[in-house]
């Protein structure tokens, strides 16, 4: 089976949106709230509708004007998510293999850990 003649471009944008959004603007966002919540701000309309309004908001935005603006917006941007030639799984494998990919969920992880225990122990 060829992915390439199975794929359209409709789905393949799609996939390429859902990776931006989940696994790079979602973390990010998810430790802004938590943040947010440390400091003790409330936030308008919620966490879960912040977490999720941003996160979609990258997803459809960054893809458009990374290539645009490379040195802003750069970080948050990965050509291979568009790939057509590449199924939804190995999108994310050839993403893993990368180094500097172990180094941003490492990050990631930590960072989240770490505010999640600032915020519960909030008195």
């Amino acid at each position: 089976m060829n992915a390439i003649a199975l794929k359209s471009s409709t789905q393949n944008r799609l996939e390429g949106f859902a990776l931006t959004a989940i696994l790079q603007g979602f973390p990010s966002f998810v430790a802004a709230a938590l943040i947010l919540k440390l400091a003790r701000h409330d936030i308008a309309g919620g966490v879960l509708l912040f977490v999720v309004l941003t996160s979609v908001l990258h997803g459809l935005f960054t893809p458009r004007l990374a290539p645009k603006f490379p040195k802003f917006l750069g970080h948050g941007y990965e050509p291979m998510f568009f790939n057509a030639s590449l199924s939804f799984s190995e999108k994310i494998a050839k993403w893993r293999e990368r180094p500097t990919t172990s180094v941003q969920l490492v990050t990631s992880e930590l960072m989240l850990a770490l505010l999640a225990v600032a915020v519960v122990s909030m008195k």
